[in-house]
């Protein structure tokens, strides 16, 4: 064994030899219990960051462990490759985005395996890759024959940085996720999925998920937003037509003074139509269209509005009520119109009173009365119902459903459910994404590619100019074809598919990602999903995770697996941070993961990382916290290496019973050790305190070996493998090399996990404090199992204490056995 520890030589060992067996592939093993175990997958930028270090370390340590306590574990890796930033490249610098991908990803594999992650290779998808996104469109043909898959014109968020389209949650303050150009309206043809069709069990199924932190269930929960309330119309007499509206406040119907709609509303151009108001309202509407649906409802963005000159009336007093268009109301949400209450929401307030509207009060508090000379603001809360007719006086509730029975008979109105979640929008203007497999034909019109010539194949001579017409559909030999129908001229569709599709299914096909005949093997995915232990960042809450949910249910409902959810549990690890702030370029706070593995090692890196901070909390980089991660494998090494030559001593016996006190106490603090990590591991993913508790034990042994005090064979070798064995998920290299140096039966991360013996945790002999009036003054050790009255008797016999009590009168002695006894003086 070499007297130093030489990381970079022991892990590029460790890292051939397990390639070369294969020693993490896996396959159906109905003997042992599985376990799937999957981190995101990374697009393949060209370099992995720390936040990619933490993620994959946090999931290698979770499989290794099942590994160990006996599961069969599933734990792959693939690349989430299609999308804008390879085509922005090959603008850029002239690089077709198959080789700036391909290229990346052969970087990017090198990293992770120089970290020695336990992935099965062998199972590594591409979404890129044909094989893969022709699976990708079959499914796409599976929601189009289920009537899931369907094709809109539409008012989109639209980049022109990256002259695509953007789903609403792509948008982040009114600008690109992406680029953060500032997204604007556009009308297309679109293609969407009809996710609203699984509101209700998207919402409903979070309550199956109990291993999810409850700040993502809440996050989509708020998403979807299911609401219950009524619709019901307004009628437009001059256009003979009618506004319909959606509302959860039903109740103060009474109070409505203006109905404001959305500038896209179909009813704006008859209301206007020569109206003095018909150009102010066109130039309001034409400014409004450029700003996203974010920002128009966000609460930052200031609330404006034109009256169309138009009146409704409306169904309970038959007044005329004004009709406004308004920034914050959206065509897509509820009927996009909305009714204004003033007195009872606070942003209808605001409104208002910025344009000088009417404010009537409608709903009081029940214990006192309201006006509006006496409101500074909207009252929003419960209570009894006044100036509403013949629903005065009822509690606002009950006044609910007394209004909706109203609406429901006389044939205005009905009882409804609203969600704010919208179809997810799946179009994309670019390249570099999954083929849209439909054709248009003029004579049989949208025709889906049939299933047996999937992939449509990605044309290869392509021109990345700049522009705001997608690459494809300048690529004439890639548009022109012949329908599958009737074998005449037809067209193919140009727009390709948003990548979250492509991650809304992968970790199905790493079930049997070799699967030329189907997407995956429904045996397979049935006996592996749902993923035990999901791992990623919490900004995938929303997209990702919804999508997921949504993709697993539809491949239920069509048969093809027994899951209704993909993610069993779920864990979000937080940020990497140095200096205050999230690592980036930008703000030259990045440390490259292959410089601290050059310089210290993967094992470091690892341990560092995840001895920093709970997996879940946000992690400060300390270049301190390295070194110090280092030298404590430095420790490991040397006290492993004065244990050696004991540990190949053939030793009489492997009996523990007859030990010294000494070596009692080591062993009680190897089998303290096993118990804390196993649980710190296996029930709260404590691994900063799990690697704690491991740093502890290897400084008892460093205690004893200061006392001069040689261990017995067998005691040397339990301390020895259980050490090595709680240390190697965390550190898998040098574990490895010491356990050949010591042990040497198999691999390491083959041994069963240690179980730790409840009767080595029994101490003989205890140490108590003793107080003088409630303040410690001394400490003693005496036998386990002493009484109060024994304990006393000890106490007062320490020259310490009586010392101190000379002269004095014991007024009483108070003894806590096993702990303390506290004599009271006067």
């Amino acid at each position: 064994m070499n007297e130093k520890y030489t990381p970079n030589e022991i892990e590029t060992k460790w890292q051939k030899l397990w390639g070369e067996n294969d020693a993490f592939s896996t396959t159906i093993n109905r003997q042992r219990p599985e376990y799937y175990v999957l981190e995101m997958f990374p697009y393949p930028s060209g370099n992995l960051h720390m936040g990619h270090v933490r993620n994959y370390s946090i999931g290698d340590v979770i499989a290794r462990f099942k590994v160990m306590q006996g599961y069969n574990v599933l734990h792959p890796m693939g690349w989430d490759a299609f999308g804008m930033p390879a085509e922005n490249a090959a603008i850029k610098n002239g690089i077709h985005p198959s080789a700036w991908t391909w290229d990346n990803i052969a970087n990017m594999r090198r990293q992770q395996q120089e970290l020695g992650l336990s992935y099965e290779w062998d199972r590594e998808v591409a979404t890129c890759h044909p094989k893969y996104y022709h699976w990708t469109q079959w499914l796409f043909l599976l929601f189009f024959e289920r009537g899931l898959a369907y094709k809109k014109k539409a008012a989109v968020n639209w980049c022109n940085d990256c002259n695509t389209v953007l789903a609403n949650e792509q948008v982040v303050d009114g600008r690109c996720w992406r680029c953060d150009s500032v997204v604007v309206k556009k009308d297309l043809e679109q293609w969407f999925l009809k996710i609203t069709d699984y509101a209700d069990r998207l919402l409903a199924d979070l309550n199956e998920l109990k291993g999810w932190p409850d700040r993502v269930k809440t996050m989509q929960e708020n998403w979807i937003g299911r609401s219950e309330g009524a619709q019901f119309s307004f009628a437009v007499p001059e256009i003979d037509d009618k506004i319909s509206v959606y509302t959860t406040r039903h109740d103060t119907v009474f109070g409505v003074s203006y109905i404001v709609l959305a500038p896209e509303h179909s009813l704006v151009d008859k209301l206007i139509a020569g109206k003095p108001e018909e150009a102010a309202v066109r130039e309001f509407i034409a400014r409004v269209r450029n700003q996203s649906d974010i920002a128009r409802t966000s609460n930052e963005t200031e609330k404006e509005g034109i009256f169309t000159g138009a009146y409704a009336i409306h169904p309970f007093t038959g007044e005329q009520v004004p009709i406004w268009v308004a920034n914050y109301v959206l065509v897509e949400y509820g009927t996009g119109a909305v009714m204004g209450v003033p007195a009872h929401d606070q942003r209808d307030w605001d409104f208002a009173g910025k344009y000088g509207l009417p404010k009537k009060v409608v709903v009081r508090p029940v214990d006192k009365e309201l006006t509006i000379d006496d409101m500074t603001e909207a009252y929003d809360g419960q209570g009894t119902m006044v100036n509403s007719g013949e629903f005065s006086g009822l509690d606002n509730e009950t006044g609910k459903v007394k209004i909706a029975q109203w609406f429901e008979n006389q044939g205005i109105g009905k009882r409804r459910i609203n969600y704010r979640l919208r179809d997810w929008l799946i179009s994309r203007q670019r390249y570099w994404g999954a083929p849209i497999p439909i054709i248009y034909c003029p004579d049989c019109g949208t025709v889906p590619v049939p299933k047996e010539q999937l992939p449509v194949l990605l044309p290869e001579n392509i021109d990345f100019a700049s522009g705001s017409v997608s690459p494809l559909a300048k690529a004439e030999d890639f548009i022109n074809c012949t329908c599958p129908k009737c074998g005449g001229k037809a067209r193919r569709e140009t727009d390709t598919m948003d990548t979250f599709i492509c991650s809304s299914w992968y970790y199905f096909r790493y079930t049997s990602p070799h699967s030329a005949d189907e997407p995956f093997d429904p045996d397979k995915a049935n006996y592996w999903m749902p993923v035990d232990q999901y791992i990623g960042g919490i900004e995938h809450a929303i997209l990702h995770l919804l999508y997921s949910r949504f993709f697993t249910k539809v491949l239920k409902d069509a048969g093809l697996v027994n899951v209704n959810e993909p993610f069993k549990n779920l864990l979000t690890q937080g940020m990497v941070i140095k200096d205050g702030s999230k690592m980036s370029k930008s703000k030259g706070n990045v440390v490259s993961p292959e410089e601290i593995i050059g310089k210290y090692g993967a094992d470091t890196a690892r341990l560092f990382i995840l001895f920093a901070a709970p997996p879940e909390r946000d992690l400060e980089w300390s270049d301190q916290g390295v070194e110090g991660a280092y030298r404590f494998l430095g420790r490991l090494w040397r006290i492993i290496d004065h244990y050696v030559p004991l540990i190949k001593t053939e030793a009489a016996s492997d009996d523990t019973n007859e030990l010294t006190k000494p070596e009692k106490e080591l062993r009680r603090i190897l089998h303290i050790t096993i118990k804390r990590v196993t649980e710190d591991i296996g029930q709260r993913f404590n691994f900063n305190t799990a690697i704690s508790a491991i740093m502890e034990l290897v400084n008892a042994m460093y205690a004893l070996k200061e006392q001069n005090v040689i261990p017995s064979v067998a005691l040397a070798r339990e301390v020895v493998a259980g050490l090595l064995k709680m240390l190697a998920p965390f550190a898998p290299h040098i574990t490895e090399e010491l356990w050949q140096e010591t042990i040497a039966e198999g691999s390491v991360h083959k041994q069963l996990w240690p179980v730790f013996d409840a009767s080595a945790l029994e101490v003989e002999e205890v140490e108590i404090v003793l107080q003088i009036n409630g303040k410690v003054r001394d400490k003693v050790t005496v036998p386990v199992g002493r009484t109060s009255q024994e304990l006393e008797k000890i106490a007062l016999k320490q020259p310490k204490v009586q010392e101190l009590i000379a002269g004095k009168t014991v007024i009483k002695v108070i003894s806590v056995p096993q702990k303390l006894v506290n004599i009271v003086v006067k």
